[in-house]
């Protein structure tokens, strides 16, 4: 059970008024979670969420003048420490990327469960970058093109730090890795500083960025 100091302060941002509702029922009666603000525009998110300072932030795609991927990318600026989670109906490749480049950390379908809902806020809350099951399974599959010979910003990885590397973007923990590797905690840590400094970036999901983008240019 959460105590005080683990509550996770919720924002939705969506503009469907039922699958709005929907939500915010789903965060208030969900034990640790808190709801801080429903916002039906990215317009709106983008003027009171940096105020609320939420800590995660259900965030639609199509919500018309200012879509969810164009407000994340405008609040990672303000907010920094804001985490994202893109929650839609959209599982094609470009809205998959330009949301995780924008500066989301998990990106859900809105047909998922009440559980894996929740489940993927509390992931994130912890590190994670949550992502359902057919949208994890397209950014894995991007991992196996090689990379391009002639990127010289970044060194090749090894096949356990890419192997590592696929389960950071599958919103997994150091322990869950390590134990699905049968590695020590420790290790993994190693290999997560390794592969940051081949790719000269500071978290998961500017890792994600930095390989992806140079396996996917046209």
């Amino acid at each position: 059970m959460e105590n005080q100091q683990d509550i996770i302060r919720v924002s939705i941002v969506e503009d469907n008024s039922f699958i709005r509702d929907s939500l915010e029922k789903l965060i208030r009666d969900s034990a640790g979670l808190e709801m801080v603000g429903a916002f039906d525009s990215g317009e709106a998110a983008v003027i009171s969420l940096p105020e609320l300072s939420p800590d995660i932030v259900l965030m639609d795609i199509d919500m018309g003048r200012m879509d969810g991927i164009e407000a994340v990318r405008i609040l990672k600026v303000k907010c920094p420490n804001m985490l994202f989670i893109m929650c839609t109906i959209y599982e094609d490749n470009d809205k998959i990327f330009n949301a995780l480049r924008a500066g989301a950390c998990g990106y859900i379908l809105k047909k998922g469960t009440p559980d894996e809902i929740v489940s993927a806020i509390r992931n994130a809350f912890k590190g994670g970058a949550p992502m359902s099951g057919e949208i994890a399974s397209k950014v894995v599959a991007s991992f196996r093109t090689p990379a391009p010979v002639n990127n010289v910003e970044m060194e090749v990885l090894t096949h356990r730090e890419s192997e590592i590397l696929e389960h950071l973007v599958r919103g997994q923990l150091y322990k869950e890795i390590a134990s699905l590797l049968d590695i020590s905690q420790e290790t993994v840590r190693k290999h997560v500083y390794h592969i940051y400094k081949k790719l000269h970036v500071n978290n998961r999901v500017e890792a994600f960025h930095k390989y992806y983008g140079s396996n996917n240019k046209e």
